[in-house]
């Protein structure tokens, strides 16, 4: 453990790792998250368990996420996260729109990119990100 004066120096590429997000239904879930980023997931089994895999250009070296059956938490209050788009940020909200979820947000500027936060059809808290 570092002590509180000495300077942080751990800066990763990535910081998000991981993500499983909880659906009822695994294919509509898989339809809604192919339509609201304009990626590919793909079904398999983890740990005995079906799910579907977020792909990646380089599936070994990149950061994903899965979608798993399960209860959706307490959006409001539970972690989001954030998912790469294709395209523009007012396209990607479009297409969520269009496939059974709600944009909670305006579009919002930060200085690497933009993003907007969705609802997606279970009423997990999502945000989407598009880079500058």
């Amino acid at each position: 453990m570092q002590d509180k004066d000495s300077t942080m120096t751990f800066a990763p590429e990535n910081f998000t790792v991981w993500a499983e997000i909880p659906v009822r239904d695994l294919d509509a879930g898989i339809a809604f998250y192919e339509a609201a980023t304009g990626g590919k997931l793909e079904k398999m089994e983890m740990g005995g368990e079906p799910v579907a895999l977020f792909l990646t250009g380089k599936r070994e070296q990149s950061v994903s996420a899965n979608l798993f059956v399960g209860e959706p938490g307490d959006a409001a209050r539970g972690p989001t996260v954030f998912l790469a788009v294709d395209g523009r940020i007012e396209d990607a909200g479009a297409r969520v729109a269009e496939s059974g979820g709600r944009v909670t947000s305006e579009v919002i500027r930060i200085s690497p990119g933009r993003y907007l936060y969705v609802a997606d059809p279970d009423g997990n808290r999502i945000g989407l990100f598009e880079p500058a």
